[in-house]
């Protein structure tokens, strides 16, 4: 398995929050399922920091993929990385 951080930027469109709910239970989903460590926006909304642990970057791809918030363009990938965490 493997750690990768997901730095999201979002807009100002407002499909974007009507998304919001799918978007969430998204998430919820995968941190159920182990895949998904930490997760949340910005404090003033401009975007969002992930944190995944899934087997590949390939992986990670596709569940950004299935995200409700793709669907509705709801932000920009600043940076898919993977990540060391040392503690």
């Amino acid at each position: 398995m493997a750690r990768y951080v997901v730095q999201m930027a979002f807009d100002g469109d407002p499909r974007r929050l009507a998304a919001r709910p799918a978007h969430r239970e998204h998430l919820r989903v995968l941190r159920d399922e182990g895949r998904l460590v930490t997760a949340g926006p910005w404090a003033d909304d401009s975007g969002a920091l992930h944190v995944y642990e899934v087997a590949d970057e390939e992986e990670l791809r596709e569940i950004l993929r299935r995200d409700p918030y793709t669907a509705v363009d709801g932000y920009v990938v600043v940076l898919l990385k993977e990540w060391t965490p040392i503690l």
